[in-house]
């Protein structure tokens, strides 16, 4: 599975099933590939369907309009009314796929800047940190994940089981004292939900900084001391594609 800016014409790869997430900027969109058989033209036509639709509900909830009609999902989709209920059951149904998708993209983000480190707690301050720049990358996603707020600490997509894995490493080889990583989720995913919150709220915030600022916060209460939490929040960062 691969992470790439593609064109709107470049996604025609007969090989590669493509799995379109999220927005455009600059007529660009950011996409996940797997490698599979090669699809039929029926099923490329049906996953352009169920794409499109994806696409327009995350484009929808990022303009917080959750109350959408299924008609207005079809039309910002431009398909037929009619196709809508062979992809999703219910409008409900759809808007958790878009916001199950759009955690899929980061939680692929998170797994590329952190790929080669070792120390738990440099992998979860790493995400944290790069989390909160991806808010001025992708205001978008983080708008669609916004709308559905501390849900997202409960699914078992995007960045709920990587955090689980690297918070259990990190309390089983004693670096976070936190009691269980179920209890270390749930007290720093509510404060990424705030940073992203307040990047969103207030676009002249330095993001970096406060980023850098939760991040070395969220270190001291897993249970790092305040000059091991300062090391590890200012340390350098991967480079990441820049969007904007």
């Amino acid at each position: 599975m691969a992470l790439s800016w593609l064109t709107d014409e470049s996604i025609t790869n007969d090989e590669t099933l493509c799995q379109v997430f999220l927005m455009k900027s600059s007529g660009m969109i950011w996409v996940m590939t797997e490698t599979a058989a090669a699809p039929t033209r029926v099923d490329r036509r049906r996953e352009r369907t169920r794409n499109a639709l994806i696409t327009a509900a995350q484009e929808l909830l990022a303009e917080g309009r959750s109350n959408a009609s299924i008609q207005e999902i079809t039309d910002a989709a431009d398909v037929g009314f009619g196709t809508f209920y062979n992809h999703f059951e219910s409008k409900e149904a759809l808007f958790t796929e878009a916001v199950e998708s759009a955690l899929d993209v980061w939680g692929a983000f998170r797994d590329e800047i952190v790929a080669g480190l070792e120390d738990p707690a440099e992998i979860f301050a790493t995400s944290f940190r790069m989390s909160g720049r991806l808010q001025r990358q992708l205001p978008e996603l983080v708008r669609v994940i916004l709308n559905a707020g501390a849900s997202i600490l409960l699914t078992d997509r995007g960045l709920r089981p990587r955090a689980m894995a690297d918070l259990r490493r990190g309390i089983e080889t004693g670096r976070f004292t936190m009691p269980d990583p179920e209890s270390a989720l749930m007290a720093v995913g509510g404060a990424l939900l705030g940073l992203l919150q307040m990047l969103d709220a207030n676009p002249s915030l330095d993001d970096a900084q406060i980023s850098d600022t939760f991040t070395k916060h969220v270190l001291l209460l897993l249970g790092l001391d305040a000059g091991e939490a300062s090391r590890i929040a200012a340390l350098p960062l991967p480079e990441v594609p820049q969007v904007l």
